[in-house]
């Protein structure tokens, strides 16, 4: 008899219920650029469309040899109200980043936020579009 794999489920990351609340208002994605050394927050794309369930990947760079705080991540879908999802994927994070193998999602366009600090103070931020197409 072969060896049974073992049972996984994906981690919901938004709710359907989430995703139908309202957009914020004035809520855009984001591309910071200007010199800080405060740290980068860079989102990995997989080659292929994002469907549901993905390899939700985000990359943490660090400058001027300064350390990442994994504490200090913050992880907030931006709808009305806002939702605090740092619970969700704080047992993804590491100093080098968020990796979350098998991740849900309902179809649709969501936009998140990230905000991080690094172990001298200086803060990073970013706010990205998630498009999940069926």
């Amino acid at each position: 008899m072969p060896a049974a794999l073992p049972a996984f489920a994906a981690v919901v990351l938004i709710t359907e219920e989430e995703a139908k609340l309202p957009p914020l208002k004035g809520a855009v994605a984001t591309d910071l650029r200007g010199i800080t050394r405060g740290p980068k927050i860079e989102f990995v794309a997989d080659s292929d469309p994002s469907h549901s369930p993905m390899h939700f990947r985000l990359s943490f760079v660090s400058y001027g040899g300064a350390k990442i705080d994994p504490a200090s991540v913050k992880f907030t879908y931006l709808k009305t109200p806002s939702v605090d999802l740092t619970s969700r994927v704080k047992p993804f994070v590491q100093p080098t980043g968020i990796d979350i193998p098998d991740t849900q999602l309902p179809v649709g366009d969501h936009m998140l936020r990230v905000d991080l600090k690094d172990l001298d103070g200086r803060t990073g931020t970013m706010i990205f579009a998630l498009k999940v197409t069926p």
